[in-house]
């Protein structure tokens, strides 16, 4: 494929099924270490894979969410791997390989993003920043250089140094790249409640009880709409779910390998 791959992988090498976890932006295989280490998910094969242009890994020449999807797709296939766990950016990729028809296992949605409008504000702002000539380079590397220190008050104690570590050390220019394609994606979907719903795969839609990433009514109301869509709100957790409460996230994931075997 090209692209440097960074991939961690967890539980028996003759697992008889194999979950593919794909952390979110700025995020590499590391975030996803807590959940693959619970017991709920021990006798699955779990295969976490940092999406290209992460974590100081090669970014491919076409950085939009539908080439990403295509990328991941091949790779769980290859890979073996019958569902598939996304967080955050990572979630909304899976959520187009589901929609492109690349992928039809479950899939375990870790605060998505079903609209330009849900996303955090900051994020918007510095997407629009950065790609003003110039300017953009010096604000991507400097929110880099401030990443460890104000990460570091959002993650739980015992892994904040090593997680905001691992956000700080990203390319600034591919991450510029990255975020824009993923704001036009965002901009040719205004809602990607429907196309979630509209794929037809058993999907699970996670978010902590004080997610940062918002979700109108309107989205809630579609997503309980759809037979094939189940909503789970875990307690004491935001955005960050997948670290602030890697049993309960592995607990679902236990569950929607169970729901496609069956």
């Amino acid at each position: 494929m090209g692209e440097r791959w960074e991939v961690r992988r967890g539980g028996p090498s003759d697992a008889a099924h194999r979950v593919l976890m794909i952390p979110g932006g700025l995020c590499t295989t590391e975030f996803c270490a807590d959940v693959m280490a619970e017991p709920a998910v021990a006798g699955l094969g779990t295969v976490a894979v940092t999406l290209p242009g992460f974590g100081r890994t090669e970014p491919p020449e076409d950085v939009s969410m539908e080439h990403y999807a295509r990328l991941m797709a091949d790779f769980a296939a290859e890979a073996g791997c019958e569902a598939v766990v996304g967080h955050s950016l990572g979630a909304n990729v899976a959520l187009e390989m589901a929609a492109l028809g690349l992928f039809r296992g479950p899939l375990v949605l870790l605060s998505p993003s079903f609209s330009r409008g849900d996303e955090m504000k900051s994020l918007a702002v510095l997407n629009a920043v950065g790609r003003v000539p110039g300017l953009g380079a010096m604000v991507w590397a400097g929110m880099l250089g401030l990443l460890p220190r104000a990460m570091k008050r959002e993650l739980p104690p015992r892994r904040a140094e090593a997680l905001a570590a691992v956000m700080a050390d990203n390319d600034p220019a591919s991450c510029r790249r990255i975020l824009h394609d993923y704001y036009v994606y965002l901009g040719r979907h205004p809602s990607l409640v429907q196309r979630l719903c509209g794929a037809g795969v058993p999907s699970w839609v996670v978010r902590g009880d004080h997610d940062e990433i918002g979700l109108t009514d309107e989205e809630r109301a579609g997503l309980r709409a759809c037979p094939h869509v189940r909503m789970v709100t875990v307690p004491d957790a935001g955005h960050a779910v997948l670290v602030e409460q890697p049993a309960a996230v592995a607990e679902v994931i236990a569950e929607a390998v169970t729901a496609g075997v069956r």
